[in-house]
């Protein structure tokens, strides 16, 4: 499984301007693990309330062309995905930005993610009817475009190794399994350096 600040060097190294962040729930079968959250009430810890299934939460960096270059290890399906990136990749991904000059596209999940991670602007809670503007609206367009392909990163995981469609195992053991499917996707496209 390859090293998050190898595969953001590599990245810039064969010439991307960007990296592109997503994260997905992997489903898997009911776990009776509960937990306290936020709000101070009891919860499944695995469960998604995202998508309504339990799940273990993984984060992935992929290339523009939507080629998966990084997994994360697994959190519970409750933890959402800024929570799960700032655990596991954010700090490094601020890196990438300052130093390699490489930022990072996100979706609005990630909003708040801090410098070089570029996220769709909402609109102003203190007027929650008034349109964006039009810089901001385009703004948003263009990151949704350049940003769309990243959606490819999982699609050709979970196309490929239908062991990652649905877990049986425990949950905690998704984390190792997409990421050794990963180093097999680098090898079957060539990619291992």
């Amino acid at each position: 499984h390859p090293d998050l600040h190898e595969a953001l060097r590599q990245a810039k190294d064969d010439g991307w301007a960007s990296v592109i962040c997503d994260g997905k729930i992997f489903s898997c079968d009911r776990v009776n693990e509960k937990t306290i959250s936020a709000k101070n009430t009891v919860i499944d810890r695995w469960y998604s309330g995202k998508t309504r299934q339990q799940g273990g939460n993984i984060q992935a960096l992929a290339l523009p062309d939507g080629f998966p270059i990084w997994v994360s290890d697994v959190e519970p399906g409750s933890v959402h995905d800024i929570t799960a990136a700032d655990t596991h990749l954010l700090g490094t991904l601020h890196w990438a930005a300052s130093q390699l000059d490489l930022p990072t596209l996100a979706d609005a999940g990630y909003q708040g993610a801090g410098a070089g991670i570029h996220t769709p602007v909402k609109r102003s809670k203190k007027h929650p009817g008034s349109p964006l503007t039009t810089d901001n609206h385009t703004y948003n367009q263009l990151l949704r475009s350049l940003r769309a392909p990243g959606e490819r990163a999982f699609a050709l995981l979970t196309g490929r190794w239908q062991a990652l469609r649905h877990f049986t195992t425990s949950p905690r053991k998704i984390g190792r399994i997409v990421q050794a499917a990963l180093v097999l996707t680098h090898h079957e496209h060539g990619r291992l350096t």
